[in-house]
């Protein structure tokens, strides 16, 4: 879906009060998966969430690093995945380097986690979640971990104010940009 198709069916599920005040943005409108983009929301003319493709690579790269390099960092590995790394290599790899190899892919994936817990977003990333919003059911994208899927819901007009209202215990332990949406939209 093109940018600017998505962008109108993400506005016109605004709830009436942040119509003009929330804006979806992408300075780069030409996006093409092979070419770096930016990507943010803006409330009131102001960037509050920004999504660039340029550096998250390159951040994530650094915290793989950090978590390898960290003799604190105990990564447990369990029999299940030595035996998938094995299947992956067709058992020519010696014993202690699968170990090592299966600690590799887990750093990595707690990497990645790490990243989308602290909302290190990219437009491509921005795209694919705002596309499996727009086919998902609104609880679902509430209850997600997902940042994005949480700020969109929170927008969302089809969110009444009782039920707003009932989420504050819930809001609480979610990262402080959902935190910032659910304020937004409480006082709107």
């Amino acid at each position: 879906m093109s940018w600017s198709k998505l962008k109108q069916q993400l506005e016109g599920f605004l709830c009436p009060a942040l119509v003009g005040r929330v804006e979806y943005r992408a300075p780069g409108y030409r996006y093409l998966t092979d070419k770096s983009g930016i990507c943010y929301i803006s409330v009131d003319k102001k960037n509050v969430l920004n999504m660039s493709d340029k550096n998250s690579f390159i951040r994530w790269y650094q915290t793989e690093l950090e978590i390898k390099n960290d003799l604190a960092i105990q990564i447990p590995i369990s029999g299940d995945e030595i035996e998938e790394v094995r299947k992956n290599t067709k058992g020519t790899v010696p014993e202690d380097r699968l170990i090592v190899m299966a600690r590799s892919r887990k750093s990595s994936e707690y990497a990645k986690e790490l990243l989308l817990a602290q909302a290190a977003l990219s437009k491509s990333n921005f795209i694919v979640e705002a596309n499996k919003y727009l086919s998902t059911p609104l609880e679902e994208s509430i209850e997600s971990k997902d940042i994005l899927l949480n700020i969109l819901a929170l927008v969302d007009r089809r969110l009444g104010k009782k039920r707003i209202l009932n989420m504050s215990e819930k809001m609480k332990l979610k990262h402080p940009i959902v935190q910032y949406f659910y304020e937004l939209r409480r006082n709107a």
